[in-house]
């Protein structure tokens, strides 16, 4: 078979190489590309003839994938598949495994640092020290004995509650499905709008569905807390960047956010750009050496689990 790898991982060469030796020994013709791109018209061409390809989290649209007779399977080194054309997956019958779990850690890592950070002031403490100034008006607040807020369950919420309870924390959650295991980690399900108004902590751990998007929109901001803390490492979308935006220019509450509608830079002239009470991170949630190391051996093996006839981690 042709598989073709789209973009790439991140991976080193050598990494590369021995993960897809395990193809080219099969006799499968294994091609890679070095650079990423959106454009439709290079996409089709890197993709010609293939019967599987790999992505990561660049767009493959539904355009693409009607114009490629060939393709059966594509393996996404990604949590997330909202950027493949799955409209025309579904028509054509091909298969989409992704790599869920690979940023598990990761994620829910960086969530619980956003909180200490905003809590106890952190990046505002080094940006004091740089300049040449001292700790006034950086008191900070403890995270032990706060009540966080987990909304969407799956596997990265699960850990992050997990992060969140070494810290004495009560843990709420809102979730399509109540899952045992959330329960007896002690999380405790409630109404959205319950959630948002109990909680000192939101943390959003949603995917991006037609469901969830805009799911927390003006009127659940305005539920929260004054003080409160929305954070945000799950997808831009699922927070309206417009009712977040004017909570914070009007001093009701803080946030923390690594994802927006498109990754940075943001245009100008963007909500979030100078919005106070505000920490950014550009899209790093996912993104550590071993998540990055783990996401590529589990998209090779979702190839070799397809061509055995046994796909793992089937999206659809």
């Amino acid at each position: 078979m042709k598989i073709v790898l789209l973009e790439p991982l991140g991976i080193t060469k050598e990494t590369l190489s021995a993960l897809s030796a395990q193809l080219t020994e099969q006799g499968h013709d294994f091609i890679a590309y070095d650079a990423f791109t959106t454009d439709p018209e290079e996409l089709k061409r890197r993709s010609e003839g293939a019967e599987i390809l790999m992505i990561a989290n660049h767009p493959l649209p539904d355009a693409v994938i009607r114009e490629l007779p060939a393709l059966r399977f594509i393996s996404v080194a990604f949590v997330g598949i909202d950027h493949v054309g799955t409209d025309a997956c579904r028509e054509r019958g091909i298969g989409i495994s992704n790599t869920g779990g690979y940023c598990d850690d990761a994620v829910a890592e960086l969530a619980v640092g956003l909180a200490l950070d905003s809590l106890r002031n952190i990046s505002r403490g080094n940006a004091a020290v740089q300049s040449g100034n001292g700790k006034a008006g950086l008191q900070g607040h403890e995270l032990a004995g706060r009540t966080v807020g987990i909304v969407g369950t799956g596997a990265i919420g699960l850990r992050t509650a997990e992060l969140f309870k070494a810290f004495r924390c009560r843990l709420l959650g809102y979730s399509r499905t109540e899952r045992p295991e959330a329960k007896a980690l002690g999380i405790e399900y409630r109404p959205l709008g319950d959630l948002m108004a109990k909680s000192d902590i939101i943390s959003i751990h949603t995917p991006l569905t037609p469901a969830t998007r805009g799911l927390i929109g003006a009127e659940q901001i305005a539920c929260m807390k004054q003080g409160a803390i929305l954070i945000n490492t799950a997808r831009g979308p699922v927070v309206d960047t417009e009712a977040l935006a004017a909570a914070l220019r009007a001093g009701k509450i803080s946030a923390a956010t690594d994802v927006y509608e498109a990754d940075p830079p943001l245009p100008a002239g963007h909500p979030l750009l100078g919005a106070p009470n505000l920490l950014c991170t550009p899209h790093v949630g996912f993104d550590t050496r071993e998540s990055i190391d783990r996401r590529a051996v589990m998209a090779f093996e979702n190839v070799t689990a397809f061509l055995a006839g046994k796909p793992v981690r089937v999206m659809m």
